[in-house]
C-alpha cells in the first residue's frame, strides 16, 4: 500500500496558518499604552467627551466610557482603556 499523496497534504499549510494566527493575537495582545502621560491622556479624554464617546458624570466624579459601559474615576485609565479597547476593535475587524 503507497503512503498518502504529498500533493494533498495540507498539515503544513494549517500549521503556517496557526503560527500567523498566534502572530496576530500577540501583536494585537502588544499594544503600548505605557506613552500615556497625563496631557495625552486629558487630551484624548477630551476629544472623546466632544465626539460623546466618554460621558462626565460630576456628582459621581467619574467618566463613562459609552461603547463598553466602563467607568473610571482617572483620565489616564480610561485613556489607556480606550486604546486598548479601540485596538481589540480593529483586530477584530481585521480578522472578519
Amino acid at each position: 500500500m503507497a503512503g498518502p499523496d504529498l500533493h494533498d497534504d495540507t498539515s503544513a499549510d494549517y500549521e503556517q496558518f496557526e503560527k500567523e494566527q498566534l502572530v496576530q493575537d500577540r501583536d494585537a495582545a502588544g499594544i503600548d499604552t505605557a506613552d500615556v502621560d497625563d496631557a495625552t491622556a486629558q487630551n484624548l479624554v477630551n476629544n472623546l467627551v466632544d465626539a460623546d464617546v466618554v460621558t462626565p458624570v460630576p456628582e459621581d466624579q467619574i467618566l463613562v466610557h459609552e461603547p463598553s459601559g466602563a467607568a473610571f474615576d482617572s483620565t489616564t485609565q480610561l485613556a489607556v482603556y480606550h486604546r486598548g479597547w479601540t485596538a481589540g476593535r480593529d483586530a477584530d475587524a481585521e480578522g472578519e
